[in-house]
């Protein structure tokens, strides 16, 4: 079993910047791609940026260029920094563990507010 905890959520005003980071209590990044995941009420949980166990980072269209998402092996986390935030990315960050297209571990989430 594996818990993947997420932190630095909170309040910013349009503009500012966050770090999230999702900490997993083994090493599992050799295995599992890891992808961070938002869902604002009344919304689908939708994809925001994923890092694959090899290749290339992604991202969704609408964080792409703002939000960058990387890892530390050493420290078995993974983080989200979000930068030139808006309101409309107001929302419960998740991160996940998935392997062939299926997700096995979920975090608990941490609540991401875009407000002045």
């Amino acid at each position: 079993q594996v818990q993947l905890v997420e932190s630095g959520g909170g309040l910013v005003q349009p503009g500012g910047s966050l770090r999230l980071s999702c900490a997993a209590s083994r090493n599992i990044f050799s295995i599992y791609a890891m992808g961070w995941y938002r869902q604002a009420p009344g919304k689908q949980r939708e994809l925001v940026a994923a890092i694959p166990t090899r290749g290339s980072t992604n991202y969704s269209d609408s964080v792409k260029g703002r939000f960058t998402i990387s890892r530390d092996n050493a420290k078995n986390t993974v983080y989200l920094q979000m930068n030139s935030l808006k309101p409309e990315d107001t929302a419960v960050y998740y991160c996940n563990a998935d392997r062939g297209g299926k997700t096995y571990y979920w975090g608990q989430g941490t609540q991401v507010t875009v407000s002045s």
